[in-house]
């Protein structure tokens, strides 16, 4: 088999790159998100409804401090993309040792600060009454493996940037697999419960970091980093951190919003509505699993070619992804309307959680079709190294659309209105996205003519 090499991103047709590029993603985040299905099937059936509402109460903060470990990965890997495609490896290897320094600081240091205020985070997040404890049990334990989950995190977008979207796949599956081996022998085997749940999820992301350590020590890596490339450099570490800010502050949104909707939801319909609001944050990542993929599968391709100066192949390779991800998602759309009950009935018997689940679920996705374009369309900004509008358009859907929306809307509607708020919320964002877009292909034209006239 010939050696896979980062210039590939740069020669091989666009279409047929992009699969290769995104169909190990989407089986990577596709395994992932069903893993992140049956550990709430597993917690639901196992332990109790009340289990999956605790759970759904940690994320945000857990994510918050992954999150800082996926934009340090993020925000270098559009460096090294663009580097390599300029065939400025030392560049590459640079910023590659700079993303573990400021990932072992950044992760350690959020840490120290999640477990010292505990008893203030979790009802902050909707962890109140019958929630407080065994929230408080899960988050103790997740929060000590919350590093390795950074580590993870920021390498897995290394490795996709160097054009080895196989071994990033494996990087998901490791610990997705990982996770459910772990649940069945900690939770039912062993009866561990909360803190098995917990336990099996830390220990997943261990046996992950373990695969990712050796894949860079090994020949299969092209940067092969040494003592000097640790030291920080102010602007790589700049241009990480305004690129890395873009994805911080996404996932610095989706935390904020867990915790609006968890209060908002439990001010309207207590403990069954939070915990039906868990279920539907778990399909999200399921439901979008194929645009997730190719979006992933897209930012290396669009960032290389852009730092080689290949405007032709950045504009088809948008157009390519905007296509194949409307597509899936349609499809996925579907059976999301056709099948909410069906589904529900996987995370729970709890009747009351039954009853208003589905009708819920068909309004949360009512509008995940158009989501295509806006993720790639962010996405394209990121990848060209273009914070600002790559950060106005991360941040239209949640924090300048959704939060709005559900302190308006059940003024009028109740806990509908909180429901109603993610459709919405999702059409307006695409909107203000295909503006962005059609001015920046305007811009790819405009070089394509320069550059076919010299």
């Amino acid at each position: 088999m010939a050696k896979v090499t980062s210039q590939d991103l740069g020669t091989e047709p666009i279409s047929k790159l992009l699969i290769k590029q995104s169909i190990p993603a989407s089986i990577g985040i596709l395994v992932m998100s069903l893993n992140i299905l049956v550990d709430t099937i597993f917690v639901g059936n196992w332990i109790g409804s009340i289990a999956i509402a605790a759970i759904n109460v940690v994320l945000p903060v857990s994510f918050f401090i992954a999150a800082l470990g996926m934009a340090i990965g993020v925000g270098g890997s559009s460096i090294i993309s663009r580097a390599l495609g300029a065939n400025n490896l030392e560049k590459a290897l640079k910023t590659f040792g700079n993303q573990i320094t400021l990932t072992f600081l950044f992760t350690i240091t959020f840490a120290i600060f999640g477990l010292y205020f505990v008893d203030e985070l979790i009802p902050a997040f909707g962890g109140k009454g019958n929630i407080f404890e065994p929230a408080k049990i899960y988050y103790e334990i997740i929060l000590y493996g919350v590093p390795i989950l950074g580590f993870v995190m920021m390498g897995n977008n290394v490795i996709r940037a160097e054009g080895k979207p196989k071994f990033a796949m494996y990087a998901m599956l490791i610990p997705s697999v990982g996770n459910l081996l772990f649940d069945y022998i900690f939770i039912n085997v062993l009866g561990w419960g909360m803190s098995g749940a917990a336990w099996a999820t830390t220990g997943s992301y261990i046996v992950s970091f373990i695969f990712i350590l050796w894949y860079f020590l090994s020949k299969n890596s092209e940067l092969k980093i040494n003592v000097s490339h640790f030291g920080l450099s102010k602007p790589i570490v700049s241009e990480i951190g305004s690129l890395g800010f873009v994805t911080l502050s996404r996932q610095a949104v989706v935390s904020i919003t867990f915790l609006l909707v968890n209060n908002a939801l439990y001010k309207y319909g207590g403990e069954t509505s939070v915990t039906a609001y868990a279920i539907v944050g778990r399909m999200s990542m399921f439901a979008l699993f194929p645009v997730f993929g190719i979006t992933q599968g897209f930012i290396p391709i669009a960032g290389y070619n852009y730092g080689a100066e290949q405007y032709a192949r950045v504009k088809e390779v948008i157009f390519t992804a905007i296509k194949y991800a409307t597509l899936l998602a349609g499809i996925i759309f579907i059976i999301l309307m056709v099948f909410p009950e069906f589904i529900t009935q996987w995370f729970t018997t709890d009747k009351a959680v039954q009853d208003i689940t589905p009708s819920n679920m068909r309004l949360a996705f009512a509008a995940i079709p158009v989501l295509a374009l806006q993720l790639i369309g962010a996405a394209y900004f990121q990848a060209i190294g273009k914070a600002l509008p790559a950060l106005i358009l991360t941040l239209t859907r949640q924090a300048i659309f959704f939060i709005p929306l559900i302190y308006i809307l059940p003024i009028f509607f109740e806990e509908m209105g909180i429901w109603l708020s993610f459709p919405i919320a999702d059409v307006l964002a695409t909107i203000v996205t295909y503006y962005f877009l059609k001015k920046a292909t305007n811009q790819l034209n405009t070089s394509i003519i320069n550059e076919a006239k010299t």
